[in-house]
Protein backbone atom coordinates (compact mmCIF):
# COMPACT_ATOMS: atom_id res chain seq x y z
CA UNK A 1 0.00 0.00 0.00
CA UNK A 2 1.71 3.17 -1.23
CA UNK A 3 1.60 6.30 0.93
CA UNK A 4 3.94 8.93 -0.49
CA UNK A 5 2.92 7.99 -4.02
CA UNK A 6 -0.77 7.69 -3.20
CA UNK A 7 -2.96 9.87 -5.47
CA UNK A 8 -4.38 11.74 -2.48
CA UNK A 9 -1.09 12.29 -0.63
CA UNK A 10 -0.59 16.07 -0.60
CA UNK A 11 2.58 16.72 1.38
CA UNK A 12 0.90 15.51 4.55
CA UNK A 13 3.01 16.25 7.59
CA UNK A 14 2.28 12.91 9.29
CA UNK A 15 0.41 9.70 8.56
CA UNK A 16 0.30 7.36 11.55
CA UNK A 17 -0.89 3.75 11.43
CA UNK A 18 -2.33 2.60 14.75
CA UNK A 19 -2.76 -1.01 15.84
CA UNK A 20 -3.81 -2.42 19.19
CA UNK A 21 -4.21 -6.19 19.00
CA UNK A 22 -5.92 -6.48 22.37
CA UNK A 23 -8.88 -4.26 21.45
CA UNK A 24 -8.89 -4.87 17.69
CA UNK A 25 -8.08 -1.26 16.90
CA UNK A 26 -6.79 -0.60 13.40
CA UNK A 27 -6.73 3.12 12.66
CA UNK A 28 -5.00 5.83 10.66
CA UNK A 29 -4.32 9.37 11.84
CA UNK A 30 -3.48 11.84 9.07
CA UNK A 31 -2.17 15.34 9.83
CA UNK A 32 -2.16 17.39 6.65
CA UNK A 33 -0.99 20.88 7.58
CA UNK A 34 -0.40 22.77 10.82
CA UNK A 35 0.58 26.16 9.36
CA UNK A 36 -2.43 27.82 10.98
CA UNK A 37 -2.25 25.86 14.23
CA UNK A 38 -2.52 22.33 15.65
CA UNK A 39 -4.73 20.09 13.54
CA UNK A 40 -8.32 19.36 14.46
CA UNK A 41 -10.58 16.81 12.83
CA UNK A 42 -13.11 14.11 13.54
CA UNK A 43 -12.65 10.36 13.88
CA UNK A 44 -14.58 8.32 11.32
CA UNK A 45 -15.42 4.70 12.25
CA UNK A 46 -16.32 2.75 9.13
CA UNK A 47 -16.12 -0.85 7.77
CA UNK A 48 -13.82 -0.03 4.86
CA UNK A 49 -13.43 -2.77 2.29
CA UNK A 50 -9.66 -2.60 2.55
CA UNK A 51 -6.81 -0.64 4.12
CA UNK A 52 -6.23 1.32 0.90
CA UNK A 53 -9.75 2.75 1.00
CA UNK A 54 -9.21 3.77 4.62
CA UNK A 55 -5.96 5.51 3.76
CA UNK A 56 -7.56 7.33 0.83
CA UNK A 57 -10.36 8.56 3.08
CA UNK A 58 -7.94 9.73 5.78
CA UNK A 59 -5.75 11.59 3.28
CA UNK A 60 -8.65 13.25 1.48
CA UNK A 61 -10.52 14.17 4.64
CA UNK A 62 -7.47 15.62 6.39
CA UNK A 63 -6.60 17.78 3.39
CA UNK A 64 -10.19 18.95 3.27
CA UNK A 65 -9.96 19.84 6.95
CA UNK A 66 -6.92 22.05 6.30
CA UNK A 67 -8.76 23.99 3.61
CA UNK A 68 -11.97 24.01 5.63
CA UNK A 69 -10.21 25.44 8.69
CA UNK A 70 -8.39 28.01 6.57
CA UNK A 71 -11.52 29.43 4.94
CA UNK A 72 -13.52 29.20 8.16
CA UNK A 73 -10.91 31.25 10.06
CA UNK A 74 -10.63 28.79 12.95
CA UNK A 75 -6.93 29.20 13.70
CA UNK A 76 -6.49 25.44 13.42
CA UNK A 77 -4.79 23.06 11.01
CA UNK A 78 -6.20 20.05 9.23
CA UNK A 79 -6.20 16.46 10.42
CA UNK A 80 -8.46 13.43 10.43
CA UNK A 81 -8.53 9.90 11.78
CA UNK A 82 -10.31 6.77 10.64
CA UNK A 83 -10.95 3.53 12.50
CA UNK A 84 -11.43 0.45 10.35
CA UNK A 85 -14.34 -1.82 11.31
CA UNK A 86 -17.99 -1.95 12.31
CA UNK A 87 -18.51 0.36 15.30
CA UNK A 88 -21.53 -1.67 16.42
CA UNK A 89 -19.37 -4.78 16.67
CA UNK A 90 -15.98 -3.61 17.92
CA UNK A 91 -16.59 -0.07 19.19
CA UNK A 92 -15.84 -0.80 22.84
CA UNK A 93 -14.70 1.64 25.53
CA UNK A 94 -11.36 -0.16 25.58
CA UNK A 95 -10.89 0.41 21.85
CA UNK A 96 -11.57 4.13 22.19
CA UNK A 97 -9.16 4.34 25.12
CA UNK A 98 -6.54 2.69 22.90
CA UNK A 99 -7.28 5.30 20.25
CA UNK A 100 -6.79 7.98 22.89
CA UNK A 101 -3.34 6.67 23.67
CA UNK A 102 -2.32 7.00 20.03
CA UNK A 103 -3.71 10.56 19.90
CA UNK A 104 -1.74 11.38 23.05
CA UNK A 105 1.46 10.20 21.35
CA UNK A 106 0.91 12.90 18.71
CA UNK A 107 1.87 15.45 21.36
CA UNK A 108 -0.94 17.89 20.59
CA UNK A 109 -0.39 17.99 16.83
CA UNK A 110 -3.83 16.40 16.39
CA UNK A 111 -7.04 16.96 18.33
CA UNK A 112 -9.71 14.33 17.80
CA UNK A 113 -13.50 14.83 17.69
CA UNK A 114 -16.54 12.83 16.67
CA UNK A 115 -17.46 12.04 13.07
CA UNK A 116 -19.44 9.38 11.21
CA UNK A 117 -19.65 6.29 13.38
CA UNK A 118 -18.49 7.96 16.59
CA UNK A 119 -20.22 10.02 19.27
CA UNK A 120 -19.48 12.39 22.17
CA UNK A 121 -19.82 9.36 24.46
CA UNK A 122 -17.08 7.58 22.51
CA UNK A 123 -14.89 10.68 22.75
CA UNK A 124 -15.34 10.59 26.53
CA UNK A 125 -13.55 7.24 26.55
CA UNK A 126 -10.81 8.71 24.34
CA UNK A 127 -10.57 11.59 26.81
CA UNK A 128 -9.56 9.19 29.57
CA UNK A 129 -6.21 8.82 27.79
CA UNK A 130 -5.64 12.27 26.28
CA UNK A 131 -6.68 15.87 26.74
CA UNK A 132 -6.56 16.44 22.99
CA UNK A 133 -10.28 15.86 22.43
CA UNK A 134 -12.98 18.29 21.28
CA UNK A 135 -16.75 18.12 21.08
CA UNK A 136 -17.23 16.46 24.45
CA UNK A 137 -20.55 16.56 26.24
CA UNK A 138 -20.56 19.62 28.47
CA UNK A 139 -18.39 21.52 26.00
CA UNK A 140 -19.76 22.76 22.71
CA UNK A 141 -21.83 19.58 22.45
CA UNK A 142 -23.15 17.95 19.30
CA UNK A 143 -21.72 19.89 16.31
CA UNK A 144 -24.56 18.81 14.00
CA UNK A 145 -26.81 21.87 14.54
CA UNK A 146 -23.88 24.17 13.74
CA UNK A 147 -23.06 22.20 10.60
CA UNK A 148 -26.70 22.33 9.52
CA UNK A 149 -26.81 26.10 10.08
CA UNK A 150 -23.77 26.54 7.85
CA UNK A 151 -25.36 24.51 5.07
CA UNK A 152 -28.60 26.46 5.45
CA UNK A 153 -26.91 29.85 5.02
CA UNK A 154 -24.81 28.32 2.23
CA UNK A 155 -27.95 27.36 0.33
CA UNK A 156 -29.22 30.90 0.80
CA UNK A 157 -25.93 32.28 -0.57
CA UNK A 158 -26.16 30.02 -3.62
CA UNK A 159 -29.73 31.11 -4.30
CA UNK A 160 -28.73 34.76 -3.86
CA UNK A 161 -25.88 34.38 -6.35
CA UNK A 162 -27.92 32.50 -8.89
CA UNK A 163 -31.28 34.29 -8.58
CA UNK A 164 -30.55 37.50 -6.70
CA UNK A 165 -32.89 36.45 -3.88
CA UNK A 166 -32.23 34.09 -0.96
CA UNK A 167 -35.91 33.54 -0.07
CA UNK A 168 -36.51 29.81 0.42
CA UNK A 169 -40.30 29.91 0.17
CA UNK A 170 -41.37 27.52 -2.56
CA UNK A 171 -37.81 26.38 -3.26
CA UNK A 172 -37.56 22.59 -3.67
CA UNK A 173 -34.62 20.93 -1.93
CA UNK A 174 -33.73 17.27 -2.41
CA UNK A 175 -31.93 16.14 0.74
CA UNK A 176 -29.90 12.94 0.53
CA UNK A 177 -29.41 11.53 4.02
CA UNK A 178 -31.31 12.29 7.22
CA UNK A 179 -28.68 11.84 9.88
CA UNK A 180 -28.24 14.46 12.60
CA UNK A 181 -27.12 17.15 10.16
CA UNK A 182 -29.54 16.25 7.38
CA UNK A 183 -32.50 16.20 9.76
CA UNK A 184 -31.65 19.53 11.36
CA UNK A 185 -31.11 21.07 7.92
CA UNK A 186 -34.51 19.84 6.75
CA UNK A 187 -36.12 21.29 9.85
CA UNK A 188 -34.58 24.70 9.11
CA UNK A 189 -35.57 24.50 5.44
CA UNK A 190 -39.14 23.50 6.32
CA UNK A 191 -39.47 26.41 8.72
CA UNK A 192 -38.23 28.74 5.97
CA UNK A 193 -40.95 27.51 3.60
CA UNK A 194 -38.95 25.17 1.37
CA UNK A 195 -40.49 22.06 -0.21
CA UNK A 196 -38.56 18.91 0.68
CA UNK A 197 -37.80 15.68 -1.11
CA UNK A 198 -35.85 13.27 1.10
CA UNK A 199 -34.12 9.90 1.08
CA UNK A 200 -32.44 7.78 3.71
CA UNK A 201 -31.56 4.13 4.17
CA UNK A 202 -33.94 4.02 7.16
CA UNK A 203 -37.59 3.93 6.14
CA UNK A 204 -38.75 5.00 9.59
CA UNK A 205 -36.76 8.23 9.30
CA UNK A 206 -38.14 9.17 5.90
CA UNK A 207 -41.65 8.37 7.16
CA UNK A 208 -41.11 10.76 10.05
CA UNK A 209 -39.87 13.43 7.64
CA UNK A 210 -43.01 13.11 5.56
CA UNK A 211 -45.07 13.51 8.73
CA UNK A 212 -43.17 16.43 10.28
CA UNK A 213 -42.08 18.34 7.20
CA UNK A 214 -44.61 17.30 4.58
CA UNK A 215 -41.68 15.90 2.63
CA UNK A 216 -41.86 13.52 -0.30
CA UNK A 217 -39.77 10.39 0.22
CA UNK A 218 -37.90 8.72 -2.66
CA UNK A 219 -35.32 5.96 -2.94
CA UNK A 220 -31.67 6.53 -2.08
CA UNK A 221 -30.67 5.61 -5.64
CA UNK A 222 -32.96 8.18 -7.26
CA UNK A 223 -32.83 11.26 -5.00
CA UNK A 224 -30.13 12.90 -7.13
CA UNK A 225 -32.33 12.71 -10.23
CA UNK A 226 -35.55 14.29 -8.93
CA UNK A 227 -36.71 17.69 -10.14
CA UNK A 228 -35.52 20.16 -7.53
CA UNK A 229 -33.90 23.56 -7.27
CA UNK A 230 -31.22 22.36 -4.85
CA UNK A 231 -29.63 18.95 -4.37
CA UNK A 232 -28.25 18.63 -0.81
CA UNK A 233 -25.96 15.62 -0.35
CA UNK A 234 -25.89 14.96 3.40
CA UNK A 235 -24.72 11.34 3.51
CA UNK A 236 -21.30 9.87 2.69
CA UNK A 237 -18.99 11.19 -0.01
CA UNK A 238 -18.70 10.44 -3.70
CA UNK A 239 -22.33 11.23 -4.50
CA UNK A 240 -21.32 13.42 -7.47
CA UNK A 241 -19.87 11.04 -10.02
CA UNK A 242 -20.11 9.85 -13.61
CA UNK A 243 -23.42 8.12 -12.92
CA UNK A 244 -25.24 10.77 -10.94
CA UNK A 245 -24.15 14.06 -12.51
CA UNK A 246 -25.73 13.42 -15.93
CA UNK A 247 -29.05 12.75 -14.17
CA UNK A 248 -29.00 15.89 -12.01
CA UNK A 249 -31.92 18.24 -12.56
CA UNK A 250 -31.07 20.68 -9.78
CA UNK A 251 -29.19 23.85 -10.68
CA UNK A 252 -27.52 24.09 -7.24
CA UNK A 253 -25.61 21.46 -5.26
CA UNK A 254 -25.19 22.42 -1.61
CA UNK A 255 -25.00 19.85 1.17
CA UNK A 256 -23.13 18.73 4.27
CA UNK A 257 -21.38 15.57 3.03
CA UNK A 258 -17.59 15.48 2.85
CA UNK A 259 -15.81 14.65 -0.41
CA UNK A 260 -18.95 15.04 -2.51
CA UNK A 261 -16.95 15.00 -5.75
CA UNK A 262 -15.91 11.43 -6.53
CA UNK A 263 -12.96 12.94 -8.43
CA UNK A 264 -11.80 16.54 -8.78
CA UNK A 265 -12.75 16.52 -12.49
CA UNK A 266 -16.40 16.23 -11.47
CA UNK A 267 -16.26 19.86 -10.36
CA UNK A 268 -15.43 20.77 -13.95
CA UNK A 269 -18.33 18.66 -15.22
CA UNK A 270 -20.78 20.36 -12.88
CA UNK A 271 -19.61 23.78 -14.03
CA UNK A 272 -19.91 22.78 -17.67
CA UNK A 273 -23.51 21.75 -17.02
CA UNK A 274 -24.27 25.13 -15.43
CA UNK A 275 -24.69 23.70 -11.93
CA UNK A 276 -23.61 25.99 -9.09
CA UNK A 277 -21.63 23.85 -6.65
CA UNK A 278 -21.02 24.98 -3.07
CA UNK A 279 -17.67 23.31 -2.26
CA UNK A 280 -18.25 20.83 0.52
CA UNK A 281 -15.47 21.84 2.87
CA UNK A 282 -16.63 25.46 2.74
CA UNK A 283 -20.33 24.94 3.29
CA UNK A 284 -20.04 22.20 5.92
CA UNK A 285 -17.53 23.98 8.18
CA UNK A 286 -20.08 24.85 10.86
CA UNK A 287 -19.20 21.92 13.08
CA UNK A 288 -15.49 22.61 13.12
CA UNK A 289 -16.14 26.31 13.74
CA UNK A 290 -18.34 25.45 16.71
CA UNK A 291 -15.72 23.11 18.16
CA UNK A 292 -12.97 25.71 17.62
CA UNK A 293 -14.90 28.02 19.94
CA UNK A 294 -14.55 25.59 22.83
CA UNK A 295 -12.63 26.93 25.76
CA UNK A 296 -13.05 28.00 29.34
CA UNK A 297 -16.27 29.85 28.47
CA UNK A 298 -17.98 28.50 25.36
CA UNK A 299 -20.36 31.08 23.89
CA UNK A 300 -22.84 29.45 21.54
CA UNK A 301 -24.17 32.77 20.25
CA UNK A 302 -20.67 33.86 19.22
CA UNK A 303 -19.94 30.45 17.69
CA UNK A 304 -23.14 30.42 15.64
CA UNK A 305 -22.56 34.00 14.51
CA UNK A 306 -19.18 32.81 13.22
CA UNK A 307 -20.90 29.87 11.47
CA UNK A 308 -23.32 32.26 9.76
CA UNK A 309 -20.35 33.93 8.04
CA UNK A 310 -20.12 30.82 5.83
CA UNK A 311 -22.76 32.47 3.67
CA UNK A 312 -20.56 35.54 3.16
CA UNK A 313 -17.53 33.37 2.34
CA UNK A 314 -19.48 31.45 -0.28
CA UNK A 315 -20.87 34.65 -1.75
CA UNK A 316 -17.33 35.96 -2.25
CA UNK A 317 -16.19 32.61 -3.61
CA UNK A 318 -18.98 32.47 -6.20
CA UNK A 319 -18.21 36.01 -7.39
CA UNK A 320 -14.48 35.38 -7.65
CA UNK A 321 -15.05 32.12 -9.51
CA UNK A 322 -17.12 33.99 -12.10
CA UNK A 323 -14.63 36.85 -12.38
CA UNK A 324 -11.54 34.64 -12.60
CA UNK A 325 -13.25 32.02 -14.76
CA UNK A 326 -12.58 29.15 -12.41
CA UNK A 327 -14.91 26.46 -11.16
CA UNK A 328 -16.12 26.96 -7.62
CA UNK A 329 -14.10 23.95 -6.43
CA UNK A 330 -10.95 25.40 -8.00
CA UNK A 331 -11.71 28.78 -6.46
CA UNK A 332 -12.16 27.28 -3.01
CA UNK A 333 -8.78 25.56 -3.20
CA UNK A 334 -7.14 28.77 -4.39
CA UNK A 335 -8.66 30.86 -1.62
CA UNK A 336 -7.57 28.33 1.01
CA UNK A 337 -4.03 28.25 -0.39
CA UNK A 338 -3.97 32.06 -0.24
CA UNK A 339 -4.81 31.95 3.47
CA UNK A 340 -2.08 29.36 4.12
CA UNK A 341 0.48 31.31 2.06
CA UNK A 342 -0.22 34.54 3.95
CA UNK A 343 0.14 32.72 7.27
CA UNK A 344 3.44 31.22 6.17
CA UNK A 345 4.67 34.59 4.87
CA UNK A 346 5.17 33.42 1.34
CA UNK A 347 3.68 34.26 -2.04
CA UNK A 348 1.20 31.83 -3.53
CA UNK A 349 3.51 31.27 -6.47
CA UNK A 350 6.23 30.05 -4.12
Amino acid sequence: MAVFNAPDFDNHEAVVFCNDAETGLNAIIAVHDTTLGPSLGGCRFWPYENDGDALTDALRLSRGMTYKAALADTGRGGGKSVIIGDPRRIGTPALFRAMGRFVERMGGAYTIAEDVGTSPADMAHVHQETKHVAGLEGGSGDPSPATALGVFVGIQAALKHQRGDDDLKGVTVAAQGLGHVGWDLCNRLHQAGARLIVSDMRDEITSEATRQFGATAVGIDTIHAVRADVFAPCALGGSLNDRTIPALKASIVAGSANNQLAESRHGDILAARGVLYAPDYVINAGGIINIAHEGVAYDQAAAFAHVARIGDTLGQLFKRADTERLTTSQMADQMAREVLARAAGRSLAA
